[in-house]
């Protein structure tokens, strides 16, 4: 078991919002993805190199010193990263995505998040609800364990959700615990994904105070009175889109590292792709179902910056994020399969490493295509 310590965002660098803070944090993350892969964990620089990317900052609100940013720039930027790193993607996607949630908090524990600057990393365990309360006078008793809390070993603070304390489980909660006050427990071992070091958390007697909870139901819900597009939108109209920007940036990668291996040229013998019809055929229809996914996300993440915040703008942007990975995951999928061992082991494992991360990322309760498909058309006949 590790005791998280304390961070102190008031003494990291202001990220200038510059490109090449966050060409650097891209740089950093690819060079580090082997690694990261291997230890299970990001490293440290470029943890801190994706703060500085200003990730973390993304949906703060601007009179706590955030940008106060869109989806379809999150989107975009995750992208680009999940080429170097999904697992980068993963942990900088959701770090933007939780500080949206964290806008949901009391003012006083907004102020007490942020007060110092707004580079606040937040994990966040928030389904299913685990762990127990017993409401004090001062606020609220916590005990439990979470699984499954991507980025949790670099977290500042962690949102964690609990079941309520009525009669028959009542609401929901989340609560604001800073990082010191937590145990992660190394216990994070799926297939791919690995550098996300999606570990467990633990509290032990937390004394957590009232202004730093709000019913789960309300942090997901939508915001109409809110200032910024981010603190408007309901958790699903941009979470699953968000989850999917990592998986494209790896899936583009899968493209280009299996690309580069079908038209390499060997001694005595033509490339792969000029020989064989069935390699021209894969490359076709897996870059088209790549460029496909693209699409719909990028409308999605426009939905979700400019669209209505109704049910069934919801539900599409729900069914088109489980579509878009489907198609990212057949994709690569196919590209495996055409190329045989030598190119899965091939371009220094990053066809391999993809694979792993999109499968993984599928697996994920936000993206299944069958719960999608009845958010959706459910939407239709309600």
């Amino acid at each position: 078991m590790q005791k998280l310590t304390t961070r102190h965002p008031a003494g990291r660098p202001a990220p200038s919002g510059a490109p090449h803070a966050f060409a650097g944090a891209v740089t950093l993350a690819d060079a580090g993805a082997e690694a990261a892969d291997r230890d299970r964990s990001l490293s440290a620089l470029t943890v801190e190199a994706l703060t500085g990317a200003g990730f973390a900052r993304h949906f703060v609100p601007r009179r706590w010193g955030g940008t106060e940013g869109g989806f379809a720039e999150l989107l975009a930027r995750a992208a680009e990263l999940g080429e170097a790193s999904a697992s980068a993607a993963w942990c900088a996607m959701l770090w933007a995505a939780h500080g949206r949630f964290a806008t949901r908090l009391p003012e006083q524990a907004q102020q007490e998040l942020w007060a110092a600057g707004p580079d606040v990393r937040l994990s966040a365990a928030l389904a299913p609800p685990s762990g127990r309360v017993e409401r004090r006078p001062d606020g609220w008793l916590l005990d439990g364990n979470w699984h499954c809390v991507s980025g949790a070993l670099h977290a500042d603070w962690f949102l964690l959700a609990v079941p309520g304390t009525e009669p028959g489980g009542g609401e929901a909660l989340v609560l604001a615990v800073p990082a010191e006050r937590l145990t992660v427990s190394r216990t994070w071992h799926a297939p791919g994904l690995r550098g996300t070091g999606s570990d467990s958390v633990a509290a032990t007697g937390v004394v957590v105070p009232a202004h730093r909870a709000v019913p789960l139901a309300e942090l997901l819900a939508a915001r109409p009175e809110a200032s910024s597009r981010g603190g408007q939108a309901p958790a699903l109209l941009g979470g699953g889109l968000l989850f999917c920007a990592p998986a494209l940036g790896a899936a583009r990668r899968a493209l280009r590292a299996w690309t580069a291996e079908a038209t390499a040229a060997r001694p005595g013998r033509e490339s792969e792709l000029a020989r064989a019809a069935d390699a021209r055929l894969a490359l076709a229809r897996s870059a088209g179902e790549i460029e496909a996914a693209e699409l719909l996300l990028r409308q999605a993440a426009e939905r979700a910056d400019h669209g209505p915040l109704d049910a069934q703008t919801v539900g599409r942007n729900q069914r088109d994020a489980a579509v878009g990975l489907d198609l990212l995951v057949t994709a690569v999928e196919r590209l495996v399969r055409s190329g045989g061992v030598h190119t899965r082991s091939g371009a220094d494992g990053v066809l391999d490493r993809a694979w792993r991360d999109l499968h993984t990322a599928a697996s994920h309760a936000a993206l299944r295509l069958q719960s999608a498909a009845d958010a959706w058309a459910l939407t239709l006949v309600s």
